[in-house]
Protein backbone atom coordinates (compact mmCIF):
# COMPACT_ATOMS: atom_id res chain seq x y z
CA UNK A 1 0.00 0.00 0.00
CA UNK A 2 1.02 3.45 -0.69
CA UNK A 3 1.93 5.74 2.32
CA UNK A 4 -1.32 6.83 4.08
CA UNK A 5 -4.80 7.10 4.00
CA UNK A 6 -7.91 9.50 3.80
CA UNK A 7 -11.38 9.46 3.79
CA UNK A 8 -14.60 10.07 2.39
CA UNK A 9 -17.72 12.50 2.96
CA UNK A 10 -20.82 14.35 1.50
CA UNK A 11 -22.41 17.55 0.95
CA UNK A 12 -22.84 20.66 3.06
CA UNK A 13 -22.33 22.73 6.34
CA UNK A 14 -22.13 20.81 9.87
CA UNK A 15 -19.75 22.41 12.32
CA UNK A 16 -16.51 20.62 13.56
CA UNK A 17 -17.28 18.80 16.60
CA UNK A 18 -15.90 19.93 19.81
CA UNK A 19 -13.28 16.81 20.75
CA UNK A 20 -15.24 14.04 22.56
CA UNK A 21 -15.57 13.10 26.40
CA UNK A 22 -13.61 9.76 27.18
CA UNK A 23 -17.15 7.87 27.32
CA UNK A 24 -18.80 9.67 24.21
CA UNK A 25 -18.45 7.45 20.81
CA UNK A 26 -15.98 8.83 18.38
CA UNK A 27 -17.95 10.59 15.38
CA UNK A 28 -17.69 8.16 12.56
CA UNK A 29 -19.00 7.77 9.09
CA UNK A 30 -19.60 4.60 6.82
CA UNK A 31 -20.64 4.60 3.12
CA UNK A 32 -20.99 1.16 0.97
CA UNK A 33 -21.92 -0.31 -2.29
CA UNK A 34 -21.89 -3.13 -4.47
CA UNK A 35 -20.65 -2.95 -7.72
CA UNK A 36 -22.57 -3.14 -10.84
CA UNK A 37 -23.10 -1.50 -14.43
CA UNK A 38 -23.70 1.63 -14.81
CA UNK A 39 -27.37 2.74 -14.83
CA UNK A 40 -29.35 5.98 -13.89
CA UNK A 41 -29.24 6.73 -10.29
CA UNK A 42 -25.42 4.22 -9.68
CA UNK A 43 -23.59 4.60 -6.56
CA UNK A 44 -21.22 1.52 -7.29
CA UNK A 45 -19.85 1.17 -10.59
CA UNK A 46 -17.77 -1.59 -12.14
CA UNK A 47 -16.61 0.04 -15.48
CA UNK A 48 -14.32 -3.12 -15.72
CA UNK A 49 -16.06 -5.91 -14.92
CA UNK A 50 -12.94 -8.00 -15.55
CA UNK A 51 -11.23 -6.55 -13.09
CA UNK A 52 -13.92 -5.30 -10.24
CA UNK A 53 -16.58 -8.32 -10.96
CA UNK A 54 -20.51 -7.36 -10.51
CA UNK A 55 -21.27 -7.95 -7.01
CA UNK A 56 -17.73 -7.02 -5.37
CA UNK A 57 -18.37 -4.60 -2.49
CA UNK A 58 -16.78 -1.78 -1.19
CA UNK A 59 -17.12 -0.01 2.47
CA UNK A 60 -15.56 3.53 3.82
CA UNK A 61 -14.98 4.07 7.12
CA UNK A 62 -14.42 7.67 8.10
CA UNK A 63 -13.65 8.46 11.98
CA UNK A 64 -12.47 11.40 13.81
CA UNK A 65 -9.28 11.36 15.46
CA UNK A 66 -7.14 13.44 17.81
CA UNK A 67 -6.63 16.29 15.24
CA UNK A 68 -7.43 14.80 12.11
CA UNK A 69 -8.97 12.22 10.21
CA UNK A 70 -8.47 8.25 9.78
CA UNK A 71 -9.87 6.37 6.61
CA UNK A 72 -10.33 2.69 6.30
CA UNK A 73 -11.11 0.94 2.81
CA UNK A 74 -12.71 -2.92 2.62
CA UNK A 75 -13.22 -4.35 -0.39
CA UNK A 76 -14.51 -8.08 -1.34
CA UNK A 77 -14.87 -9.93 -3.97
CA UNK A 78 -12.21 -8.49 -5.93
CA UNK A 79 -9.64 -10.48 -8.42
CA UNK A 80 -7.36 -12.50 -5.79
CA UNK A 81 -3.46 -11.76 -6.18
CA UNK A 82 -4.49 -8.58 -7.71
CA UNK A 83 -2.76 -4.75 -7.12
CA UNK A 84 -5.15 -1.66 -7.20
CA UNK A 85 -5.05 1.71 -6.58
CA UNK A 86 -7.48 3.41 -4.91
CA UNK A 87 -8.44 6.96 -3.93
CA UNK A 88 -10.88 9.50 -2.74
CA UNK A 89 -11.83 11.80 -5.71
CA UNK A 90 -13.54 15.12 -5.27
CA UNK A 91 -17.10 14.54 -7.87
CA UNK A 92 -19.56 12.02 -7.70
CA UNK A 93 -19.65 8.65 -10.08
CA UNK A 94 -20.68 8.67 -13.31
CA UNK A 95 -21.17 6.93 -16.95
CA UNK A 96 -17.95 8.34 -17.66
CA UNK A 97 -14.55 6.97 -15.39
CA UNK A 98 -13.32 10.70 -15.63
CA UNK A 99 -16.81 11.93 -13.78
CA UNK A 100 -15.21 11.33 -10.33
CA UNK A 101 -12.80 14.67 -11.62
CA UNK A 102 -9.14 14.61 -9.68
CA UNK A 103 -7.96 13.42 -6.11
CA UNK A 104 -9.14 15.17 -3.29
CA UNK A 105 -6.28 17.56 -1.53
CA UNK A 106 -5.64 19.67 1.33
CA UNK A 107 -3.86 21.82 -0.20
CA UNK A 108 -4.55 22.59 -3.71
CA UNK A 109 -1.59 22.03 -6.54
CA UNK A 110 -2.15 25.66 -8.29
CA UNK A 111 -0.48 24.39 -11.18
CA UNK A 112 -3.59 21.67 -11.81
CA UNK A 113 -7.05 22.29 -13.54
CA UNK A 114 -9.41 21.31 -16.03
CA UNK A 115 -7.56 18.75 -18.35
CA UNK A 116 -4.34 19.13 -15.81
CA UNK A 117 -4.12 16.80 -13.09
CA UNK A 118 -1.69 17.50 -10.49
CA UNK A 119 1.28 15.39 -10.94
CA UNK A 120 3.72 17.12 -8.64
CA UNK A 121 4.57 15.44 -5.88
CA UNK A 122 4.68 18.20 -3.55
CA UNK A 123 0.97 17.78 -3.72
CA UNK A 124 0.23 14.50 -4.97
CA UNK A 125 1.63 12.49 -2.49
CA UNK A 126 0.03 10.03 0.48
CA UNK A 127 0.14 13.15 2.66
CA UNK A 128 -1.73 15.91 0.62
CA UNK A 129 -4.58 13.36 -0.56
CA UNK A 130 -6.01 10.03 0.20
CA UNK A 131 -3.97 6.89 -1.21
CA UNK A 132 -5.77 3.38 -0.11
CA UNK A 133 -3.71 1.11 -2.51
CA UNK A 134 -3.84 -2.68 -1.72
CA UNK A 135 -3.41 -5.79 -3.26
CA UNK A 136 -6.37 -8.50 -2.84
CA UNK A 137 -6.17 -11.12 -1.18
CA UNK A 138 -5.97 -15.37 -2.10
CA UNK A 139 -9.92 -14.94 -1.39
CA UNK A 140 -10.24 -11.45 -3.34
CA UNK A 141 -10.52 -9.09 -0.10
CA UNK A 142 -8.81 -6.08 -0.18
CA UNK A 143 -8.21 -3.40 3.16
CA UNK A 144 -6.43 -0.90 3.48
CA UNK A 145 -6.35 2.20 6.23
CA UNK A 146 -4.90 5.67 5.85
CA UNK A 147 -4.80 8.79 8.59
CA UNK A 148 -3.88 12.21 7.94
CA UNK A 149 -3.21 15.41 10.37
CA UNK A 150 -6.14 16.98 8.50
CA UNK A 151 -9.84 16.87 8.24
CA UNK A 152 -11.66 17.73 5.03
CA UNK A 153 -12.69 20.73 4.31
CA UNK A 154 -16.53 20.53 3.99
CA UNK A 155 -16.83 23.44 1.56
CA UNK A 156 -15.53 21.29 -1.21
CA UNK A 157 -15.57 17.58 0.72
CA UNK A 158 -15.09 15.09 -1.96
CA UNK A 159 -17.41 12.86 -3.21
CA UNK A 160 -16.22 9.66 -4.39
CA UNK A 161 -13.64 6.33 -4.04
CA UNK A 162 -12.03 5.57 -7.49
CA UNK A 163 -10.43 1.74 -7.56
CA UNK A 164 -7.60 2.15 -10.21
CA UNK A 165 -5.70 -0.39 -11.88
CA UNK A 166 -2.39 -0.16 -10.20
CA UNK A 167 -0.77 1.11 -6.82
CA UNK A 168 -0.34 4.91 -7.63
CA UNK A 169 3.01 6.09 -8.81
CA UNK A 170 4.88 8.68 -6.58
CA UNK A 171 7.73 10.30 -9.09
CA UNK A 172 7.74 13.53 -10.92
CA UNK A 173 5.52 13.80 -13.87
CA UNK A 174 3.05 10.77 -12.65
CA UNK A 175 3.17 11.36 -8.90
CA UNK A 176 -0.58 10.11 -8.21
CA UNK A 177 -1.07 8.57 -11.37
CA UNK A 178 -2.65 4.65 -10.51
CA UNK A 179 -3.76 3.69 -14.37
CA UNK A 180 -6.98 3.47 -15.47
CA UNK A 181 -9.89 4.10 -13.62
CA UNK A 182 -11.83 0.69 -13.22
CA UNK A 183 -14.82 1.45 -10.31
CA UNK A 184 -16.25 4.24 -8.27
CA UNK A 185 -18.07 4.43 -5.11
CA UNK A 186 -19.86 7.82 -4.38
CA UNK A 187 -20.22 8.54 -0.87
CA UNK A 188 -24.08 9.12 1.02
CA UNK A 189 -24.39 11.70 3.53
CA UNK A 190 -21.58 14.11 5.22
CA UNK A 191 -20.28 13.14 8.50
CA UNK A 192 -20.72 15.52 11.15
CA UNK A 193 -17.01 16.68 11.39
CA UNK A 194 -14.59 18.65 8.87
CA UNK A 195 -13.06 21.82 8.77
CA UNK A 196 -15.27 24.82 7.65
CA UNK A 197 -12.48 27.15 5.95
CA UNK A 198 -11.70 26.89 2.71
CA UNK A 199 -7.76 26.39 1.80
Amino acid sequence: MNGRLLILTAPLALSLLSAPAANAATPKHEFEGTFKRWRAGATAITYQPELVPQGARATVTTEKTEGGVRVELLATGLIPGRAYGAHVHTSPCGKDPAAAGPHYQHRLDPAAGPGRPSVDPAYANPRNEVWLDFTADRNGVGRSVSAQDWMFDLKRAPWSLVLHAEHTHSGPGEAGTAGARLACLTRDALPTFGERAGR
